[in-house]
């Protein structure tokens, strides 16, 4: 049997970005992964995926987010590749509404740069939006996108090129973790042995982590692109150099997020509800999207975009794991101490990949972290009534 110091399951966003750490760091790593690195059967592709700093999910994101930032630019110089652009980022709702006030608190709290713009302003700064006269946004410059599968395939560029054993094709059958220490894996290819095992398994988390009983709901999302009509708003005011990703929700509509145009006239300008999703698991997720769905989405839209009229120029699906308070699972796992995990990054943990590499690579070798990560613990009241380890 082939032994390493760390297995990490799963090569996807986070996993690769954990290889990438640990063998910076001189582990002997084995990465396993049943698709090849930038697939587009999880939750890692669509090429794009925000980034932003105004979190209006919980203040306690934003130190999380300084060290992503520079682990984005430092992989960027590393491999060459374009991963982020800051395009600015606007966040609309009504005045007491999460978008809005939490991003608000978040940026105060933290004293980041930002305007805070009434629905007059926003319409004259950004003319392809018209949002409700009661709207306010918070406006940060230092806000934008990262591209997902570019991500990926640099973390594995990057693992590769610090020694990590990196191999595709291979599905995890199961893992085991000795009660004196070591942990087993197997795939449909062999069984592989190592002192330490990281498990980053996105939208396969109930079946690789079936023992902790994680009350995740795996989802299927869609995001779709659309046709402006130009004619009513020119290109130039869709384009990224003049166009911002945003969040909105105002009132009791939906809250959608989305993109400038990154890809030219012809490539759409897309968007998505950030969570109405469809209950499904990994491996029976419907790819296929309907009619009704991109007539639902594009209504919505026209909200706030009432001149994002054109045809669906495309549509694709991805998978949530969602946890029930939408924050994220990362830590060891509570029965073996040289297990750690990461999972339930409920839609908005892309923007967070450099970042949780450095935490998983903490965890495996030192077994703390000094991040914080208290938010994220796998034993937290939110979801202990559903987790029972063992």
């Amino acid at each position: 049997m082939e032994t390493f110091d760390v297995i990490v399951i799963g090569v996807g966003s986070m996993g690769a970005a954990a290889a990438r750490e640990l063998a910076g760091r001189g582990a002997r790593v084995l990465g396993l992964e049943i698709f090849q690195p930038g697939h587009d059967q999880g939750s890692a592709h669509g090429g794009t995926r925000i980034t932003r700093q105004s979190y209006l999910e919980d203040p306690a994101y934003v130190p999380l987010l300084f060290s992503a930032y520079d682990g984005f630019r430092e992989l960027e110089k590393e491999t060459g590749r374009d991963l982020m652009r800051l395009c600015g980022g606007i966040y609309i709702g009504h005045p007491e509404s999460q978008t809005f006030a939490g991003s608000l608190a978040a940026a105060k709290l933290h004293g980041l740069d930002h305007e805070v713009l009434t629905a007059s302003q926003i319409r004259e700064r950004f003319p392809t939006m018209d949002p409700h006269d009661d709207a306010l946004g918070l406006f940060e410059q230092n806000a934008g996108y990262v591209r997902p599968e570019e991500t990926v395939v640099a973390n594995v560029e990057s693992a590769s090129a610090r020694g990590a054993d990196l191999r595709f094709g291979q599905r995890v059958r199961g893992w085991s973790a000795a009660a004196g220490g070591g942990v087993e894996v197997t795939t449909d290819v062999g069984t592989y042995g190592a002192d330490r095992l990281v498990i980053a398994p996105g939208a396969w988390a109930p079946e690789l982590l079936g023992d902790l009983h994680l009350p995740l709901s795996i989802e299927r999302m869609v995001f779709h692109w659309f046709a402006p009509d130009f004619d009513a708003v020119p290109y130039d005011a869709w384009r990224e150099e003049n166009h911002p990703v945003y969040v909105e929700q105002t009132y009791e509509n939906h809250q959608i997020y989305g993109f400038p145009m990154t890809d030219g006239p012809e490539g759409g300008f897309k968007l998505g509800f950030f969570r109405v999703g469809t209950p499904t698991t990994a491996d029976t997720i419907d790819r296929e999207v309907a009619d009704w769905e991109n007539e639902r989405m594009q209504a919505r839209a026209q909200e706030l975009f009432p001149h994002l009229s054109g045809e669906t120029v495309m549509a694709k699906t991805c998978l949530y794991s969602v946890t029930p308070d939408k924050h994220f699972v990362i830590g060891q796992h509570p029965e073996h101490d040289q297990v750690s995990i990461a999972c339930g990054f409920s839609g908005h943990g892309f923007k967070f990949v450099p970042v949780v590499g450095q935490i998983l690579a903490d965890l495996a070798l030192d077994g703390s972290t000094e991040h914080p990560i208290g938010l994220f613990d796998p034993m937290r009241p939110a979801l202990q009534q559903s987790l029972q380890p063992g």
